[in-house]
């Protein structure tokens, strides 16, 4: 007879482990498996290794999903400052980095140190390397197939979505919604760099690792909204802050707009004023005192001679570049490259509540492999401790 339990959670991840502590902190015997040789394998690499654990500011609006208004339960009953106490009571202190954006002092094996020390506390047992061959419905609720065997009255399952397979990211998740008859969002690589046809390529090879303030919009989407942060320049395309951001909204075929002027007003009427004030000096230079001096150098490139030598059908041309410079990428880097999935097991499927499925009792989704995608920033952290806390006290 396989060892019986009241809840398998599968995934040993953010969401994962924040089930464990709650269902077992109520009592409930919980068998938390892994396949990975360590749990919490994102948690580690998030924020450069100090852990963009979450956000200050979350606000459902953050969110991205079918049903926009999914998030809001989960997200209202667990807190930034509900984790925060939690890091508190370990000893652990954090700090704003930017955008309300929270980072851990100590580092991220710190914040998993304190999630595996809760589990530990709960009498949750952990097994890591679980290769599983399959999940069964049973009389008793479920059975998990693998080298060894294993039931549960409750499931839950946080194996993530496609985002950085290299570190042991799969459609587990997906497969197990299908099994029990739940629609899947089609998932698509979220918070990702975003790639152009070799001719833009290279026109901006010699810009590669240049960084500049920017506000990013998706031009076909008015109601998507824009954000202001910087962008970075590579070799394939455009990645940072802003980019990342965007990218979640971007659909194939669309093209983003950018703002690399975002503090100047009126840049039309400024760039007059300067023809006037600086007659003879290059563009590049008037650029240059807001703009890296690469990209304003290039961007004057394509405006021949002095400010004097600027018509004024030319500054109107120069304001767009600057202030509406429109692409349409190619593609993106892809899951390699994704900090998260956007799309999953549909919302629709699932009570906002517990977070449990509506065509099967006791089989429960949470995290990434949920259709709610967060913004950069400790969004998508904050959801997992918040749908992990949902599940872990239905359960």
């Amino acid at each position: 007879m396989p060892d019986h339990y009241d809840v398998i959670i599968i995934g040993a991840g953010a969401a994962g482990l924040m089930c464990a502590i709650t269902a077992g902190k109520r009592g409930k015997r919980v068998l938390l498996l892994e396949r990975n040789k360590k749990p919490g394998a994102k948690i580690l690499i998030s924020g450069g290794g100090r852990c963009n654990f979450t956000n200050q500011d979350i606000v459902p609006t953050a969110y991205i999903s079918e049903n926009p208004h999914f998030a809001k339960s989960a997200l209202s009953r667990y807190t930034p400052w509900d984790f925060m106490d939690l890091l508190a009571r370990h000893g652990i202190s954090w700090h704003e980095k930017t955008l309300g954006q929270l980072f851990c002092d100590q580092g991220a094996k710190a914040i998993l140190k304190v999630l595996l020390d809760e589990c530990s506390a709960a009498g949750v047992e952990l097994r890591l390397e679980v290769e599983i061959d399959g999940v069964e419905g049973s009389d008793d609720g479920y059975l998990i197939r693998g080298k060894d065997d294993f039931s549960a009255k409750q499931l839950v399952i946080a194996s993530g979505g496609l985002s950085i397979p290299q570190m042991g990211a799969t459609d587990f998740g997906y497969k197990v919604a299908r099994q029990f008859g739940l629609k899947i969002i089609e998932p698509r690589p979220a918070l990702v760099p975003l790639i152009f046809e070799p001719e833009i390529v290279e026109r901006m090879k010699e810009l590669a690792g240049v960084a500049a303030d920017s506000r990013v919009s998706v031009l076909e989407d008015k109601t998507a909204p824009s954000f202001r942060e910087n962008l970075l320049f590579t070799h394939r395309g455009l990645s940072g802050p802003a980019i990342l951001q965007i990218s979640s909204y971007w659909q194939s075929g669309g093209a983003i707009t950018i703002d690399l002027a975002p503090d100047q007003a009126a840049v039309s009427a400024w760039l007059r004023q300067q023809r006037t004030d600086s007659p003879k000096a290059s563009i590049g230079a008037i650029l240059s005192g807001w703009l890296p001096a690469r990209l304003a150098n290039q961007i004057a490139g394509s405006f021949p001679g002095n400010m004097a030598s600027l018509s004024n059908s030319a500054i109107d041309a120069l304001t767009g570049r600057l202030t509406n410079w429109t692409l349409a990428p190619k593609g993106t880097e892809g899951f390699k490259k994704a900090e998260v999935t956007r799309g999953g097991v549909s919302t629709a499927e699932l009570s906002s509540k517990t977070m449990e499925s509506n065509k099967a009792s006791g089989l429960y989704f949470i995290g990434e492999c949920v259709d709610v995608t967060g913004w950069l920033g400790g969004y998508n952290f904050q959801w997992a401790w918040a749908s992990g806390h949902a599940a872990g006290n239905a359960v």
